[in-house]
C-alpha cells in the first residue's frame, strides 16, 4: 500500500493557535526565561515592528518564555496579542568556539532553503544591532505542530503503526533535503567542496582536544582510529548536522507526518552519510544499553520506532546508496564522536564557570559514557 501524500508547508499554519480568534494554548517546552538569559522584550519588540518583512500581527509587547530543551544557542517564544506567535534565536553569553553561533548564517540558509525545501520556517527578520538583545538575533514564524522532546507527549496518541510510518517520513524529508542542489537554491558557497570527511575528522579532533576538560576521557584511541578509517566523500550536498526527532515539527493533525525542521545551526554542505551519522548517534533504541539510555534526549525507543540499522536501511533504499554495516562502522563511531565533542563543549562552558545553569552540569558524565561505547565499536 502506498505512503499517504505528505502535507507541505502551507498546511502548518505558523502563528499561534490564536491566530484568527480562540483561545492561546501552552507551547511545549517553553518555560520562564532564566535570568542570565533575559533580554528587553519590549525593545525586541519595537525592533520587529519596524524591521519585519511581514509586521501584520505584531502590535502591543509580546509575553516571552524560553526553550529549555537546546544547550547551544538560546531560543525564545514571543506570543503578540493578536496571536502570531514569534520564534527568536540568539547567541548564548560566554567564550563560543570559533564560527559557531552564527545567527545570520543560520538566517540566510533558510531564507534560502524556503522556495526548495517545505520544512523552513518563515523569516521574519535579522537584526546585528548588539543594543536591542545583546547580540546577533533573528526571528521566524512558528509552525504550529507536535515536537517530540525527551519523552512523546502524553497527550498525543502514537501507535505502534505510527511511530514507523514517522521514521520512513523523516527518512523522506531527510533524503530530499540531500537531493537539494546547492547550486540552484544559492547555497552554492555554502561549504568547501569535497574532502568535508577529512575536515570533519580533523577539526572535531581539534575541538575535542581544544574543549577537553581534566575530568574527561581524552580519546586519543578513538580519534586515532577515525584517522587511519575514514572514507572519501560519498556526495557534496546540503546537510542539516543536527536532524533529529526534537529537531522536527509534526502535524498536529497526523503525527506521522514532519512539517518543519528546526535548527540549522550546523547546516552546511557536506557528505550525506556524515548527516545520517549525526542523526543516528542520537537515536538511543530501546535494546541499547541501560547506560546508553540514559543519554536518550528523544523518544526513539518507543514500539513501532525503526532501529538505527533499519533507518540507515530505509536512507539507502530511498537515496540508492550502498552502506554494509561495516561501512557504516566508521559514520556510527563519528556520529557519537562528534556528539561528545559537542557535549564536552557545552560542558567546558560549565565548568570554567561562564554559565550558572545547573544542566550543563550532566553534559561531563556524558561524555565518559559516550567514551566508553567508543571504545567498545572501535574494539570489535
Amino acid at each position: 500500500m502506498g505512503r499517504p501524500a505528505r502535507l507541505r508547508r502551507g498546511d502548518a499554519r505558523p502563528g499561534g493557535e490564536a491566530a484568527g480568534g480562540g483561545l492561546v494554548t501552552a507551547v511545549s517546552g517553553a518555560r520562564e526565561v532564566r535570568d542570565e538569559d533575559a533580554f528587553d522584550v519590549a525593545r525586541a519588540a519595537d525592533w520587529l515592528r519596524s524591521h519585519a518583512a511581514t509586521p501584520e500581527g505584531l502590535d502591543g509587547e509580546p509575553s516571552v518564555q524560553q526553550f529549555t530543551g537546546g544547550a547551544s544557542n538560546l531560543t525564545y517564544l514571543l506570543r503578540f496579542p493578536s496571536g502570531r506567535d514569534l520564534i527568536v534565536r540568539r547567541a548564548p553569553k560566554g567564550t563560543k568556539a570559533r564560527g559557531a553561533h552564527d545567527m545570520h548564517r543560520e538566517y540566510v540558509i533558510q531564507s534560502a532553503l524556503a522556495p526548495v525545501f517545505d520544512y523552513v520556517a518563515p523569516m521574519v527578520a535579522f537584526c546585528d544591532d548588539a543594543d536591542v538583545v545583546g547580540g546577533d538575533f533573528y526571528a521566524m514564524d512558528r509552525i504550529v505542530g507536535v515536537i517530540p522532546r525527551s519523552e512523546w507527549p502524553a497527550d498525543v496518541p502514537l501507535s505502534a503503526e505510527q511511530a514507523r510510518a514517522l521514521c520512513l517520513d523523516a527518512v523522506d524529508v531527510l533524503a530530499e533535503l540531500h537531493g537539494i542542489d546547492p547550486a540552484a537554491a544559492g547555497l552554492g558557497d555554502l561549504g568547501k567542496g569535497m574532502g568535508y570527511v577529512r575536515r570533519q575528522v580533523e577539526g572535531w579532533s581539534t575541538r575535542y582536544r581544544n574543549a577537553r576538560t581534566e575530568d574527561v576521557p581524552d580519546l586519543e584511541t578513538v580519534m586515532a582510529w577515525l584517522d587511519a578509517h575514514q572514507p572519501d566523500d560519498v556526495a557534496n550536498c546540503v546537510i542539516h548536522n543536527d536532524f533529529k526527532l526534537d529537531n522536527l515539527v509534526l502535524s498536529a493533525d497526523d503525527v506521522t507526518r514532519v512539517v518543519g525542521v528546526l535548527d540549522w545551526e550546523m547546516a552546511t554542505l557536506g557528505d550525506p552519510l556524515m548527516d545520517l551519522a549525526g542523526s543516528m548517534a542520537y537515536w538511543v533504541q530501546a535494546d541499547d544499553t541501560e547506560e546508553f539510555q540514559m543519554m536518550r534526549r528523544v523518544p526513539t525507543h518507543l514500539p513501532g520506532m525503526l532501529t538505527r540499522d533499519e533507518f540507515v536501511a530505509a536512507y539507502a533504499e530511498r537515496t540508492g546508496r550502498t552502506v554494509t554495516p561495516e561501512q557504516w562502522r566508521f559514520y556510527e563511531v563519528f556520529g557519537l564522536f562528534r556528539m561528545a565533542v559537542i557535549a564536552q563543549q557545552i560542558y567546558y562552558r560549565y565548568f570554567h564557570g561562564q554559565t550558572s545553569n545547573e544542566m550543563y552540569a550532566l553534559f561531563g558524565p556524558a561524555v565518559q559514557i559516550i567514551g566508553r561505547r567508543l571504545d567498545g565499536l572501535i574494539a570489535r
